[in-house]
C-alpha cells in the first residue's frame, strides 16, 4: 500500500468532491483503555491535520472490537489481546499485525486491603489470596483484553472465580471505567491496565495493590482490516494511519502523552 500524501489527497477532493471525502475518513474498532486514557485525544488531531484522513473510533471490549472487525464494520483494528490478533490475521481478516506499544496492568483495591494483599507483586500469589478470603472482585466479565488477561491470570493462579459468581466474584459486563465505578462503589478488588487508572478521576480511596509483575504486561497491536475479505474498507486510508502509529513521529507522539506528568504508553513498534 503506498501512503496517500495531504496533496494528493487535496487534488482529489477538488476533482471527486464528495466521493473522495467520504474515502478521507476511517472507523478504528478499538479496545477501550485507548480512549479512556485520552490518548486518541492526543494523537488524531496530529495525524488528522498531516494527511487530512478523519479517524472515527468506536471503543468497545477487544473481543467486540474484533467482531466488529470481521464484520467488515472498521478499517483498522486496535486492541490488546495479542494471541486473538494473530488469529484475525491467519484467518484473513487483517493484513497485518504489528506490535504498537506497551504498558501494564496493575490490581487496584481499597485502602482497607481486606484481603492484605497491597504491595505484592506475583499476580498469582495476589489473586489466590483474594480468592482463599473471599474478598470481592470486580470483574468486567465481557471479553475484553483485559478480561481475556484476567482469567488467564486466575487460571495461572489455580482458580475458577466464575464458580464464586454473584458471591465474592461480580462480573459487570461492563468497560472499565464502569466498572472501575462499580468495584470502588462495593469495595471490591479490580484488575484494569495502569492507563485507564492514572485518567480514572473517581479513585476515592483507592490505590495500586498488586503491580510489577511480568505476567501483567499489557501488548498493544494495530491491524489493517484486509480489502480482500472486506471490499469497502479504505485500505489506503487504513494503511497510512497504520504507518503513521508505527513511524518514528507516531511512536514519539505516544511517548509524549503523558496526564498528571506519567507517561501512559510505551511506543515499541519494529524498527523501521
Amino acid at each position: 500500500m503506498t501512503r496517500i500524501s495531504f496533496a494528493a489527497s487535496a487534488a482529489a477532493l477538488v476533482i471527486a468532491g464528495a466521493a473522495v471525502a467520504q474515502e478521507q475518513s476511517i472507523i478504528v474498532q478499538s479496545t477501550t483503555s485507548t480512549a479512556n486514557s485520552g490518548l486518541y485525544d492526543y494523537l488524531l488531531p496530529i495525524f488528522e491535520e498531516e494527511t487530512g484522513i478523519k479517524v472515527n473510533v468506536v471503543a468497545v471490549g477487544t473481543g467486540q472490537a474484533i467482531r466488529n472487525a470481521e464484520n467488515c464494520d472498521g478499517d483498522v483494528l486496535l486492541v490488546h489481546a495479542k494471541a486473538s490478533e494473530e488469529a484475525f490475521v491467519e484467518a484473513g481478516f487483517g493484513t497485518e499485525r504489528t506490535d504498537l506499544m506497551y504498558n501494564d496492568f496493575v490490581i487496584v483495591g481499597p485502602e482497607a486491603d481486606p484481603a492484605g494483599v497491597g504491595g505484592m507483586t506475583d499476580v498469582e500469589a495476589a489473586l489466590s489470596k483474594i480468592a482463599g478470603e473471599g474478598a470481592l472482585f470486580a470483574s468486567r466479565g465481557d471479553d475484553s483484553g483485559t478480561h481475556k488477561k484476567e482469567m488467564s491470570l486466575w487460571s495461572d493462579a489455580g482458580v475458577d472465580p466464575t464458580a464464586a459468581s454473584g458471591e465474592w466474584y461480580r462480573e459487570t459486563g461492563s468497560g472499565m471505567g464502569a466498572t472501575l465505578n462499580t468495584g470502588i462503589g462495593m469495595g471490591a478488588y479490580v484488575m484494569t491496565d495502569r492507563a485507564t487508572w492514572i485518567s480514572f478521576e473517581n479513585q476515592q480511596d483507592y490505590t495500586i495493590a498488586v503491580e510489577g509483575d511480568e505476567n501483567m504486561f499489557n501488548q498493544y497491536g494495530v491491524i489493517p482490516v484486509n480489502p480482500e475479505r472486506c471490499p469497502s474498507v479504505n485500505a489506503d486510508a487504513a494503511q497510512t494511519f497504520g504507518d503513521w502509529l508505527v513511524s518514528d513521529e507516531g511512536q514519539e507522539a505516544i511517548a509524549d502523552y503523558k496526564v498528571g506528568g506519567q507517561q501512559l504508553f510505551f511506543p515499541n513498534a519494529p524498527m523501521n
